[in-house]
């Protein structure tokens, strides 16, 4: 299948969530994840009519996205791989969203350049709910105490919540667990669920679902 078809399909599979869901049609965006494509690649989602992409590294996403969104107004680029304190200016200026903040350390570095650019980025509280020493991501029992940080010492509005359980486990428990974190901080976006689980994301909630080899094949 070409990429405008599984495009095609991931999307029909979202709607269909959200019908068996008793969801309203829309409430859950697609984060095509083009981490690893060329540009070629990529374009034909963005002719399509994608205009939401997600990227894991900082440095693989200046090599291609300024073009990109030089050549299609509406592009909104999400940060989902774990950020680099020393990556955070760079980040500020490419990206839309940052999806892995997870220690004040990063926080405090992502505020400083957001104020210092002048530009505006929607934030998220990555949560490592399985706690995975691999994985980045704040623990769940300090997900509160770390978004009052944020909002009340650091001065950074946090947007929602974002996970990646682990690839051995259901993920349902964990989606629970994301959602029940979210309603306790006073969020309402949750960014969960990829290629493999989207279709249980849905069903738990997710507000923005993380698709990649789904629409654009293996890397």
């Amino acid at each position: 299948m070409r990429v405008e078809e599984q495009l095609n399909d991931v999307l029909s599979r979202i709607r269909d969530g959200e019908a068996a869901a008793n969801r309203k049609t829309g409430s859950v965006s697609l984060v095509a994840v083009s981490k690893t494509f060329d540009a070629e690649t990529i374009r034909p989602a963005i002719a399509a009519g994608q205009r939401v992409f997600g990227e894991n590294r900082v440095q693989e996403a200046q090599g291609k996205w300024p073009a990109l969104k030089a050549e299609t107004s509406g592009i909104e680029l999400h940060l989902i791989g774990p950020l680099q304190s020393n990556k955070a200016a760079d980040a500020v200026a490419l990206f839309d969203v940052i999806e892995t903040i997870d220690r004040e350390k990063i926080a405090r570095a992502v505020a400083a350049e957001i104020t210092r650019q002048g530009k505006p980025v929607r934030l998220y509280v990555q949560v490592n709910t399985g706690l995975e020493p691999q994985k980045a991501g704040i623990a769940p029992d300090d997900t509160l105490a770390f978004v009052t940080l944020c909002r009340e010492t650091i001065g950074i509005s946090v947007e929602g919540l974002m996970c990646i359980p682990p690839a051995d486990e259901n993920p349902g428990p964990h989606f629970a667990l994301l959602a029940k974190l979210a309603e306790r901080c006073g969020l309402t976006k949750l960014s969960m669920g990829m290629s493999g689980d989207f279709d249980v994301a849905v069903q738990f909630g997710a507000t923005s679902v993380r698709v990649g080899s789904a629409i654009f094949g293996t890397r």
